[in-house]
């Protein structure tokens, strides 16, 4: 049974007291000038109780002003490009987030996405919380309420289409053990980093589907927990662009569920998505993590 908890579980000040290592937040990001400024100054809450030690926004070259809000609020920029540049052009979220980690230097990572508006410091605390909790715990993922303004209209649970349309149908089909997360798509999770560095990430936006499926193969859903973050409300996308964003989430899958040897449907259908290798491998001569700094 997956481990389920709620952020109103965790305060900050009692998960700083227990804090054994260290915690790096990464937050890869793209034109979000609307909302990073008050997502950064969320989490630099909980570095000033000593409970976040980095605080770092991968930022993909935004026209917005995105990068220079995000120093103005304390965080660590980076530009996405500018990380692991010999391997070309950045190709999408999830290899913005396989090269952040090589500027990650806590004990445990914490993704959140930043265009976020009613983002807040419980975030980070629900994700931290059951890694606190117990040792045995490895990688969690957040889960919400998803509003969907139309207008001057909010209708209830109306938003997260392709979760609800593509991620949860697929994963109640072709891979039943995962049914049980309630926002397979979640850009918000946390690892213990070592986790993260032996695992290969799905370069778009099949990231957290495949992370998903990667992480339960390797450690199991009893290692495995996720954790009610109240509501997450974002700008949502027109149909044409959440077009792509399933077509890569079911490509994403069927690439996944075929290495893993299963039966897929449509083999033939399925080109090969990209995919960064595990973090481990992708230093010369396996001498450390590729452009670890720290």
């Amino acid at each position: 049974m997956l481990a389920t908890f709620d952020h109103s579980q965790f305060d900050p000040e009692a998960l700083a007291a227990r804090k054994e290592r260290s915690v790096s937040v990464l937050i890869p990001t793209r034109e979000t000038a609307s909302t990073i400024a008050a997502t950064v100054a969320a989490i630099d809450e909980l570095r000033a109780v000593g409970l976040v030690d980095q605080l770092a926004v991968i930022d993909a070259d935004s026209g917005d002003g995105t990068a220079r809000l995000a120093v103005a609020a304390g965080a660590e920029v980076h530009s996405e490009g500018t990380l692991m540049p010999e391997l070309g052009p950045v190709q999408g979220k999830g290899d913005a987030m396989w090269r952040a980690l090589s500027v990650a230097r806590g004990d445990i990572v914490v993704f959140v996405d930043g265009d976020v508006h009613d983002f807040g410091p419980h975030y980070i605390t629900g994700l931290l919380g059951p890694l606190f909790e117990s040792e045995r715990t490895e990688f969690v993922k957040g889960f919400y309420r998803r509003p969907l303004a139309i207008g001057s209209v909010e209708v209830e649970d109306g938003g997260g289409r392709v979760t609800e349309l593509t991620a949860k149908p697929m994963l109640e089909i072709l891979l039943p053990e995962l049914a049980a997360f309630r926002q397979p798509l979640a850009g918000e999770c946390a690892a213990r980093r070592e986790l993260l560095e032996r695992i290969p990430f799905a370069t778009g936006y099949g990231v957290e589907i495949a992370m998903l499926a990667t992480v339960w193969r390797r450690i199991g859903l009893e290692r495995m927990a996720q954790v009610g973050l109240d509501s997450k409300r974002n700008s949502h996308q027109e149909l044409a662009q959440l077009r792509v964003m399933s077509h890569e989430v079911i490509g994403a899958l069927l690439s996944w569920l075929a290495a893993d040897g299963r039966e897929t449907p449509f083999p033939t259908a399925v080109r090969e998505f990209g995919t960064r290798p595990p973090m481990v491998d992708a230093s010369p001569a396996g001498a450390g993590i590729a452009g670890r700094t720290g």
